[in-house]
């Protein structure tokens, strides 16, 4: 039996505590994915102390149709604005995220001084090269049926009914990853890739672009031997969770140092 999460996907949001707490950390899901999908992430990363935003983005949690009625700036817009709200109360401010996710946190790093960025199987091209023609096709067929991994992960998530997959939202998904590739080379910040060695619906050449493009300092890929597509949900997710807090420690910013307290000279 697999373990599953509770339905009604909603945002996830924590304050910080402790020293750790000038740190944010803005993740986003995937495509008809839910931010069920990357809990186990942020809910680690809280517990080590960080400040955490997971939005929910327009058009999931709910189901296909609301999908089709969405489109990719809709999507970048809600991310971007979880991001901007957290980068505003925290010293250093870091964008993550999974699959498309990934793509929509590496355009905020290519528009905004993010701390760093850190992905998982993130998405930037396609298996299927008939999404090159999807913006004629979508006119002909209305939906598709999602890609299915034959070994997913152990755990399931409720995260709507996207039993379907709508033309349009493929649609707006290659253009949100023309966006994104577009960006690469104005990403400066340190970047950490997850990448699993079996991944059915990002193809190798997602990697190789950022490889070629990305105009970051620093780029550190790690391998996910054991894990399929959603790779935070599966037997490689702890050490997504270690890897990424360390990378966060290490490029963040440090703390202000105390003031030494002074006496008002006025006082008697």
């Amino acid at each position: 039996m697999t373990a599953s999460t509770p339905l009604a996907p909603a945002a996830f949001s924590y304050p910080g505590h402790g020293g750790n707490a000038g740190i944010g950390v803005a993740i986003c899901h995937g495509f008809t994915g839910s931010p069920h999908s990357v809990l186990p992430w942020a809910e680690h990363l809280a517990r080590q102390g960080f400040a955490v935003s997971v939005p929910l983005l327009p058009g999931h949690g709910t189901d296909w149709r609301d999908l089709a009625r969405h489109g990719w700036r809709d999507w970048y817009t809600a991310f971007e604005d979880a991001y901007l709200d957290l980068a505003a109360g925290t010293r250093s401010c870091f964008v993550a995220g999974l699959s498309m996710g990934g793509a929509i946190a590496l355009r905020a790093a290519a528009r905004h001084p993010v701390a760093g960025v850190a992905v998982v199987n993130p998405g930037l091209s396609f298996y299927d090269r008939r999404v090159r023609y999807v913006g004629l096709l979508k006119h002909v067929r209305r939906t598709t049926v999602p890609v299915e991994e034959p070994n997913p992960a152990p755990v399931t998530t409720n995260d709507g009914d996207y039993s379907l997959t709508p033309l349009e939202a493929v649609h707006q998904l290659s253009r949100l990853f023309r966006a994104a590739r577009r960006g690469l080379p104005d990403v400066t910040a340190p970047a950490l890739v997850f990448k699993s060695a079996s991944d059915v619906v990002v193809p190798p050449t997602s990697l190789e672009l950022l490889r070629q493009r990305l105009g970051s300092r620093e780029l550190e890929v790690v391998g996910l031997p054991d894990s399929g597509h959603v790779a935070t949900l599966d037997v490689d997710a702890p050490l997504i969770f270690d890897r990424s807090a360390r990378f966060f420690l290490s490029h963040a910013a440090a703390p202000a140092p105390a003031q030494p307290a002074t006496r008002d000279p006025e006082a008697p």
